[in-house]
C-alpha cells in the first residue's frame, strides 16, 4: 500500500493511509488475530456476518422499491465561520 507525501505534509499522508487501511479491513484483521479464534467460533461469526449483510441488502432493496421508507437524515450542525469572513461584518466595514 502506497501513500504519497505532498509538500512534506506527513499528517495528511497518515490520515490517507489510515483511511485506506480502514477500507481494506486491515484494522479489523489485526484485532481478530490478537487471540486465537476456534473454528466453531469463526463459523458462527461468519454466518452472523452473512445474515447481517443479507438483511442490509434486503433493506436497501426494499427502500429502492419504495416498500419501506428511507431513514430520515440527521441535519448537519451549522458550521462556525470566522468573524472576518461573515457577510454581516463585511457590510459594517
Amino acid at each position: 500500500m502506497q501513500v504519497l507525501v505532498r509538500d512534506n505534509n506527513v499528517d495528511q499522508a497518515l490520515r490517507v493511509l489510515k483511511k485506506k487501511m480502514q477500507r481494506e479491513g486491515i484494522f479489523r484483521e489485526m484485532k481478530a488475530r490478537r487471540s486465537y479464534e476456534k473454528p466453531s467460533e469463526r463459523r458462527n461469526r461468519e454466518e452472523a456476518e452473512a445474515v447481517r449483510r443479507a438483511r442490509k441488502a434486503a433493506r436497501k432493496q426494499a427502500i429502492r422499491e419504495g416498500l419501506i421508507a428511507a431513514p430520515k437524515k440527521k441535519p448537519l450542525p451549522p458550521r462556525a465561520r470566522p468573524e472576518a469572513a461573515s457577510p454581516e461584518t463585511a457590510k459594517l466595514v
